[in-house]
């Protein structure tokens, strides 16, 4: 069968290495997108979606880490 399509917030939570309660905050603040599927309202997050978010996580780090190194440059 491949890979899954939608992924629990606990299974986020583990490719991410954060606890649950972290996960959930990403969704409700929207920085993670997540469909609500199901009578219970249950979370789910697309595997592309979470590779994207890994992605662009990576592109702010790396924009995070040169301004910091600039302003590091500019000071001496």
């Amino acid at each position: 069968m491949g890979e899954k399509r939608f992924l629990t917030l606990a299974d986020v939570g583990e490719v991410l290495n954060i606890s649950s309660s972290q996960t959930y905050a990403l969704v409700r603040s929207g920085e993670l997108p997540a469909i609500q599927i199901g009578g219970r309202g249950q979370w789910r997050v697309e595997s592309r979606v979470l590779e994207e978010f890994i992605t662009q996580a990576y592109r702010r780090s790396a924009s995070q880490r040169a301004d910091l190194n600039e302003g590091a440059a500019a000071e001496q």
